[in-house]
């Protein structure tokens, strides 16, 4: 198992990718903590971890990425139950899309508030812990929307197009401490956030990759839970494209 014994904090663990990677991380032996926002829902897919028989111990933690206070709590709470942290995984991400011209100001920073300032919150409140381990992994959830755009979401693409920016600062500064960063930028992934699309868009977005098909939750978790792998220990500052080829 190749995360076997390590500590893991996921955002946004209650669905989709991030419940996904919690599973994942969990079957390679990682002792995983589940956040999100919805403490219910939290501990709903902490106990799916359990069900399916995963051995590593878990934990499930309230927590809201845009407010300090939560996210100093959900980091108190890891070190409290399991005395360091070895990957945080931010994977917490809305969407509230519209055009520029017709895109309200609120839209716009809720979603800046969560895609890129969560991530900075989460982020800086690790990084003393791996710090003192001289130890450690950063993912970030990005988008092939962060590298090439996309139309109706100039809140989220800047978003995205700013973690990437993040981890190459963050490769800078934290690599010489032994902390390394990543972003991945997933294509079109089969979760919840997609289920608002009309079928025909839907339809032409499958259409431009050309597997075929839109991605599914488990492949992006696998490629997490290879970079925040021993296996992946001369990984830092970049980004991964997981799009099936869209941009090709």
């Amino acid at each position: 198992m190749r995360l076997k014994d390590k500590v893991a904090i996921i955002t946004g663990a209650a669905s989709g990718i991030g419940l996904a990677t919690a599973r994942v991380f969990a079957a390679e032996g990682a002792r995983v903590v589940l956040a999100d926002l919805d403490l219910h829902r939290t501990e709903a897919a902490r106990a799916s971890i359990a069900e399916a028989g995963r051995e590593a111990d878990s934990l499930a933690v309230p927590v809201d990425v845009t407010d300090r206070v939560s996210v100093d709590a959900m980091v108190a709470a890891t070190l409290a139950r399991f005395g360091r942290i070895d990957c945080l995984v931010n994977n917490a991400g809305i969407t509230k899309d519209a055009r520029l011209a017709k895109m309200t100001e609120q839209q716009f920073d809720n979603v800046i508030s969560v895609n890129l300032k969560g991530v900075f919150h989460c982020t800086q409140a690790v990084v003393p812990a791996m710090i003192d381990q001289a130890s450690g992994v950063i993912l970030i959830a990005s988008s092939v929307v962060g590298l090439y755009g996309n139309f109706g979401q100039t809140n989220y693409a800047a978003t995205k197009a700013g973690v990437i920016g993040f981890a190459k600062t963050w490769g800078r500064e934290l690599g010489p401490k032994g902390i390394r960063t990543v972003a991945v930028c997933p294509g079109f992934v089969a979760t919840p956030i997609l289920e608002t699309i009309p079928p025909a868009v839907m339809q032409k977005m499958v259409e431009k990759v050309p597997m075929g098909r839109l991605g599914r939750p488990d492949e992006i978790a696998r490629v997490y839970a290879f970079l925040a792998s021993d296996d992946a220990s001369y990984i830092n500052g970049t980004t991964i494209e997981v799009s099936g080829g869209i941009m090709m």
